[in-house]
């Protein structure tokens, strides 16, 4: 099990970026959440097999056609045992 924490930065709100984020998600079996932050960037938690992850990083960093990805920031972060992906909107 691997676990991530993203830090989406550019222009990623107000372009399906979240929606993107949760197909790809659901897509891969990757588990855990996205939410908008008020200073505009994107924060993602996922957690699931190596390889999995590995590939959700690349899709979002490209995002869906309207976003334009600037900047991620990647650290390891423990994983919360999710059971699902979920969109938070807070």
């Amino acid at each position: 099990m691997r676990a991530h924490r993203y830090r989406v930065k550019g222009r990623v709100q107000g372009v399906g970026f979240r929606y993107f984020t949760y197909r790809a998600a659901r897509s891969l079996a990757v588990k855990g959440w996205v939410r908008n932050l008020g200073n505009g960037d994107v924060e993602i938690h996922a957690e699931g097999d190596p390889t999995s992850v590995s590939e959700f990083q690349s899709r979002i960093e490209s995002g869906p056609p309207l976003a334009r990805v600037s900047e991620i920031e990647v650290e390891s972060a423990t994983a919360e045992d999710a059971e699902d992906f979920l969109i938070r909107h807070s």
